[in-house]
């Protein structure tokens, strides 16, 4: 992984993005959206690191590379000690952190954590509320919530994220409902998956949902997914017509790093990146 992120950042690369699953459940019921077969392509013996423990890892042997999850699982936490967590990062690594968050697929994997699969939505909803609450300035008084999930009264949270006015928190997701968050709570939305008139329908939900809540959508980032081995200039001139702004590109997973490595380089030259 140090190697992977060294090469990445040295090339040019804007960030490394990571996943996150707790646990993986053999023979899940849910179906995995992303794939035309419902399951998850990978075996359930892949190693999946904790997202943040690795990012924390790789802010220590990179200096410019942004470092962030797509998508962090949000109701699988509990966002007063994520809050600290995350802030702790930010400040170590320069204000490098970018979190994407979204609500969890697999109900196996969510029930395991101890979280009820049809209240994750508004568990995300709050998670949101709270972290950014925590990051704020809340003066002597300190920060007081009451919520559905979650309540306290004078918490103070230190230190906080590097970055002015808190570590942005982009969506993740397909649905409707992951395109109205965005809007009403996100600083971005990554979709994923969508292309052609369905990306369209969701960016339209997302930016309606940003002007009902008097947020200017225009303000809000959009990130689209790839592949390394696919993407050509024409493709990101497409994204870019699609309104995004970064492309979440992919490696061939190979398991030969050097390969890897040699196929980042490439993409690189194609692409005319430059190092930060």
């Amino acid at each position: 992984m140090a190697a992977f992120a060294r090469h990445a950042e040295a090339v040019g690369f804007e960030s490394i993005v990571v996943v996150e699953h707790a646990v993986m459940i053999s023979g899940h019921e849910q179906v995995y959206p992303y794939s035309a077969t419902g399951k998850v392509p990978l075996a359930d013996d892949c190693d999946i690191p904790d997202p943040l423990e690795l990012l924390a890892y790789l802010a220590g042997v990179t200096t410019t590379l942004g470092l962030a999850t797509g998508v962090l699982i949000l109701p699988e936490h509990h966002p007063v000690v994520l809050a600290k967590r995350l802030a702790t990062l930010d400040r170590l690594s320069g204000g490098r952190l970018r979190l994407c968050v979204g609500v969890g697929w697999m109900r196996e994997e969510l029930e395991a954590c101890g979280v009820e699969f049809s209240s994750r939505g508004r568990r995300t909803d709050e998670s949101i509320d709270v972290l950014r609450s925590l990051w704020a300035d809340a003066g002597e008084a300190g920060v007081s919530h009451h919520g559905e999930f979650f309540d306290f009264e004078h918490a103070h949270s230190h230190p906080k994220p590097a970055q002015a006015g808190g570590i942005p928190i982009h969506i993740g997701g397909h649905s409707d409902a992951a395109a109205r968050r965005a809007g009403r709570r996100g600083d971005g939305f990554q979709p994923l998956g969508l292309v052609g008139d369905e990306l369209k329908a969701k960016v339209a939900v997302m930016r309606q949902a940003a002007e009902d809540a008097g947020r200017d959508p225009d303000r809000l980032e959009l990130s689209l997914g790839g592949s390394v081995a696919a993407t050509t200039p024409a493709s990101v001139e497409a994204a870019q017509a699609a309104g995004a702004g970064r492309l979440v590109v992919s490696p061939t997973p190979t398991g030969d790093l050097n390969q890897t490595l040699d196929e980042l380089s490439a993409f690189a030259d194609r692409m005319q990146l430059q190092p930060r």
